[in-house]
């Protein structure tokens, strides 16, 4: 039995997602960061879990069975950071994005029996990452003056979420849409 690495997310739409991928390019080619470069732009909506490769049949069909009602939109604000390794794209606080991760939690609790413990701990807080684990402390220091006044603004409309997979990089495996649209 194989067992492989999973993540439900949202995968930021363009144009946006070129604007998100612009970043984190810019800080490979200028800072040689290229831990954000394995995943598509995305809002984690449950943290990387393992699963037998063979059963991935089942989780598809478990997650195709969630539904969620409202299509929303969802705002990002420009830069922050998780001191002292992490630079991120702002979620705009938004009560239908959180319904939509306790939901999904929920789900994924009772009918795959996966845990989302980290988030549980820390609370949830939407963010796009664009550098993270090879960041160092020095260069992060140098890097916040930088992004403190860079803007990267946009809203998009959600109707979907999608599971990804991770082989040499994370890439989408299976998008869900609300309400099986």
């Amino acid at each position: 039995m194989t067992v492989k690495k999973y993540f439900l997310a949202i995968v930021i739409p363009p144009p946006l997602f070129e604007k998100v991928e612009a970043v984190k390019q810019k800080l490979f080619e200028q800072n040689s960061l290229k831990g954000a470069l394995r995943s598509p732009a995305h809002i984690t909506l449950h943290r990387p879990f393992e699963w037998k490769e063979e059963k991935e049949n089942e989780l598809i069909e478990t997650l195709s069975a969630f539904n969620f009602t409202p299509t929303f939109n969802v705002e990002l604000n420009n830069f922050s950071f998780f001191e002292p390794r992490v630079i991120y794209v702002d979620v705009v606080p938004n009560n239908d994005l959180l319904n939509l991760y306790n939901a999904l939690k929920l789900h994924a609790k009772k009918e795959l029996k996966l845990f989302n413990e980290v988030n549980d701990m820390r609370g949830y807080h939407p963010h796009v990452t664009v550098a993270f684990r090879d960041l160092k402390k020095p260069m992060f220091y140098e890097l916040k003056t930088c992004f403190e006044n860079e803007k990267l603004t946009g809203i998009f409309a959600i109707n979907n979420f999608s599971l990804l997979k991770l082989e040499k990089k994370w890439e989408v495996l299976k998008t869900f849409s609300f309400n099986n649209l």
